[in-house]
């Protein structure tokens, strides 16, 4: 099957035999795809190497054999996105996080658009970490595990002016002593929910929320990826 002009992104490249590429794109249509880029580590190849960057908007040509298609084409899209130190590090993160949870060929449209929006708002300093709250809580939604931030595991609504605990594997639960999980103020869960900017306090426990439920769905230590990039 030939599909052609698919919007996407380039997350991740490694070499491929003597003169290829192994890609992971991420499209709108057809979510995370594995692509082979045949020849494009060669002096002189048809597809241009330089294209097959992060963070660059493209459009896609592609033949898809088994788990592997075949990249055809490939033609920049919009301006490549100037993304340099944290900023660019939190970009990284974001490619990570698709890699590490969207399943291949499962078309995400939200998801896409939400990374798309995301990329550029990366390089706002002031606004980083806000906008990486935001993106997790888009993209889990859309693969199916939205954050309860409104009431708690057992059905109560959340009070901004208490405290909770938060376990992944169920939602917030009131603060009790000697927990394991990261604990949060109802304020901040229903800030996001609102999706109004909390203050600085209110934004590190969101991060260590954040944090805590992707770890309990990508399994063992955040440390072997790229969580140790220490995003915002």
């Amino acid at each position: 099957m030939h599909f052609t002009q698919q919007a996407a992104f380039i997350l991740h490249t490694r070499p491929y035999r003597e003169t290829s590429l192994l890609v992971e794109a991420f499209t709108r249509e057809h979510g995370r795809v594995g692509l082979v880029a045949r020849g494009v580590r060669r002096e002189r190849s048809r597809l241009p190497r330089g294209v097959l960057q992060p963070l660059q908007p493209l459009s896609l040509d592609w033949v898809a054999r088994g788990e592997l298609g075949t990249l055809t084409a490939a033609e920049t899209s919009g301006a490549s996105l100037a993304l340099a130190g944290d900023g660019l590090l939190a970009a990284m993160y974001l490619n990570e996080l698709v890699l590490r949870l969207s399943g291949r060929n499962d078309a995400n449209p939200v998801a896409f658009d939400a990374y798309a929006r995301c990329l550029p708002l990366l390089a706002d300093e002031g606004g980083r970490a806000w906008t990486l709250r935001r993106f997790e809580r888009d993209f889990l939604a859309s693969l199916g595990y939205a954050l309860a931030l409104t009431h708690t595991a057992h059905g109560a609504a959340i009070e901004a002016a208490a405290d909770y605990v938060w376990d992944p594997a169920s939602g917030a639960e009131p603060w009790r002593a000697g927990t394991p999980f990261p604990r949060i103020s109802g304020a901040a869960l229903l800030a996001l929910a609102r999706d109004e900017r909390p203050d600085s306090e209110h934004l590190a426990q969101l991060r260590r929320l954040a944090r805590a439920t992707i770890r309990h769905l990508v399994g063992g230590d955040l440390a072997a990826w790229s969580m140790t990039l220490r995003p915002s």
